[in-house]
Formats: C-alpha cells, sequence, structure tokens
C-alpha cells in the first residue's frame, strides 16, 4: 500500500476500522490508490452518516415521538 494512502487512512481512523472490517478493500486500495473516494463513500453508507440515512433517522426519531405521546393521551384518559 502507497505510504502516502496509509498516513491518510491512519489519519482517520473510522476508514482504519472500516477497512478492518472489510478487508477486500486492503487489494483495492493496493491496486489503485486513487480508489480512496470509493472507500469514502461505502464508509458513509456504511456508518450511516448519508444524507438519507440521517433523515430516515430522524424520520424514525419524530415517529417515536408520535407515539410515545399517543400512550401518554390514551393512558391520561
Amino acid at each position: 500500500m502507497d505510504e502516502k494512502l496509509y498516513n491518510h487512512l491512519v489519519s482517520r481512523p473510522d476508514l482504519m476500522n472500516f477497512i478492518r472490517n472489510n478487508p477486500e478493500w486492503y487489494r483495492y486500495l493496493s491496486r489503485d490508490p486513487s480508489k480512496v473516494s470509493d472507500i469514502e463513500q461505502e464508509a458513509k453508507r456504511f456508518y450511516g452518516k448519508t444524507f438519507s440515512q440521517k433523515v430516515e433517522k430522524v424520520n424514525q426519531n419524530v415517529q417515536m415521538v408520535g407515539m410515545l405521546l399517543q400512550f401518554a393521551e390514551m393512558m391520561k384518559d
């Protein structure tokens, strides 16, 4: 693996952990170090940091609060 790429990965613990969980990325990056942008996108999906995943999580939390409010109203009656 390229030393510059390795130093970049060491500076980003989330990417290093992603690679440890998905060892096939060692091979991809060893063959083509320019795929570092691809691994960053995959890591975002893996950790749930994409915009759509964040919106989905907020939506689930709002639904949970709504259900709790409904439950509180039912218990109040």
